[in-house]
């Protein structure tokens, strides 16, 4: 059975209007929450186990139990987004997210932090699958690798800024109020975000032309000013896509990269990153020095995003996660061996934009173009499933690495898993870059472009 692709064709002839804009910020304000505390584990982390509230394992268990529930909210958004649409997931988990934020300021010892910890894991594992999966859906394929790398530096931004407010706030009030920001933060966009329209690629595939056809001409009436719009694209037939079809010919190799590029990433993040200022403070550093140097080195994260923005739709999505890998690899290696002050941040501060040139492209671009609308939040929310399962057991490889071979131990497993990731993208990858979602479907997308990549 197959569906004619109107809804697409016609939201990828508009023109960018304050529309666009509006749909971004109102999609991405909730995702900078779910960045900023993404990252707040870090100078939490650093704090507690510095002052005797939690200790180097409790840590562990703390961005454990993190990852374990957002392995649940992602694969339970991605089944709900799929069924029950996009607007009511992302809506329903950012409200788990910002209620357990603010309990989680309460949390009396470190026991109730890290199950609290569990539940906004949940919220931010659901937020990620539908934000992007979302805001895939909405925008033009000419320029839909900016719009959604930036969507990632949105999120991004979360890791700067809870360094400052670390930095301002820690030192004299602890670390409860960042948990307070989060969450406040979080309803009132829950709030605001209750007047983002559902997504007419999503109604056409569950049958509802009639709601995405209305639904199309009020978003039409807006971004035309009632001025003529181009003509869309012919419709094309489609072919229909359930949840076997992910175990298909078609679609499990790119189940496959999906799966391989956010265990990577992931890793990279909340094995590397996040474990920063918990690394310099075990190496003697003050909490202070261990948020100062952190701050400096993680302020190449948007210097990442913004390259990963540059090159997502100017060299292609494929070469990008290739030549960031390689880059990674590269000053992985070199970093271990700086001693002097400036040599650890600049190399540090480089390696940092490396990782976050992929980071931009594989949680806000590449995975979300790879699957067919009727599948693509359920396949996004599996892979990120395999992706935050696997580093469940990170936290606890980290510090097994790091207290017996220190840094060095850390990055031998990161490079690992970039070479792993290289290959497989060279092997299976496709370049989705500048081409519409239904062309990639339409008869063996994935196939035709491999082919052309």
């Amino acid at each position: 059975m197959s569906a004619l692709a109107s809804s697409g064709a016609r939201l990828d002839r508009l023109p960018i209007s304050s529309w666009h804009y509006r749909i971004f910020w109102l999609i991405g304000a909730g995702m900078f929450f779910d960045g900023y505390d993404l990252y707040i584990a870090g100078p939490v982390l650093g704090t507690t186990v510095k002052t005797g509230f939690s200790t180097l394992t409790q840590n562990g268990w703390f961005l454990s139990l993190t990852f374990i529930g957002m392995t649940l909210g992602s694969l339970a958004a991605g089944f709900l987004g799929d069924r029950y649409g996009r607007r009511f997931t992302y809506q329903f988990n950012l409200m788990i997210f910002g209620l357990a934020s603010l309990a989680a300021a309460l949390a009396p010892d470190i026991n109730w932090l890290n199950g609290l910890r569990f539940v906004m894991g949940f919220g931010l594992g659901a937020e990620i699958v539908v934000g992007y999966g979302t805001m895939t859906e909405f925008v033009p394929p000419q320029t839909r690798g900016k719009w959604m790398a930036f969507m990632a530096f949105v999120v991004v931004s979360g890791l700067p800024v809870t360094a400052v407010l670390a930095r301002l706030i820690i030192p004299s009030f602890g670390w409860r109020p960042l948990f307070v920001v989060a969450g406040i933060g979080a309803l009132i966009v829950w709030y605001l975000r209750k007047n983002l329209p559902e997504s007419p690629r999503w109604l056409e595939t569950q049958g509802r032309n009639n709601e995405a056809d209305e639904l199309l001409k009020r978003i039409e009436a807006d971004v035309s000013g009632g001025k003529p719009l181009p003509p869309p694209a012919p419709a094309k037939p489609l072919e229909a896509f359930t949840l076997a079809s992910l175990a298909g010919p078609k679609l499990l190799p790119l189940m496959v990269v999906g799966s391989v590029v956010l265990v990577t990433i992931n890793a990279l993040i909340f094995g590397f990153v996040n474990w920063l200022p918990s690394f310099f403070v075990k190496q003697g550093l003050s909490i202070t020095q261990s948020l100062n140097y952190t701050l400096v080195i993680i302020s190449g994260s948007l210097i990442g995003c913004a390259l990963g923005a540059f090159a997502a739709d100017r060299v292609g999505r494929k070469f990008t996660i290739i030549g960031g890998s390689i880059w990674c690899i590269v000053l992985g290696a070199i970093y271990p061996f700086m001693k002097q002050p400036e040599a650890v941040l600049g190399v540090g501060f480089v390696l940092i934009v490396g990782i976050y040139v992929l980071t931009s492209i594989l949680y806000g671009v590449y995975t979300s173009e790879l699957f067919p609308t009727e599948v693509r939040l359920r396949a996004n929310g599996i892979c990120n499933m395999f992706g935050r399962g696997a580093t469940i057991v990170t936290p606890l490889l980290v510090v097994a690495l790091f207290q017996t071979w220190g840094v060095t131990g850390v990055l031998a497993m990161m490079i690992g898993l970039l070479v792993i990731q290289i290959v497989v993208v060279w092997a299976w990858g496709i370049e989705p870059a500048k081409r519409r979602l239904e062309d990639l479907e339409a008869g063996g997308g994935a196939a035709k472009a491999r082919a052309i990549a």
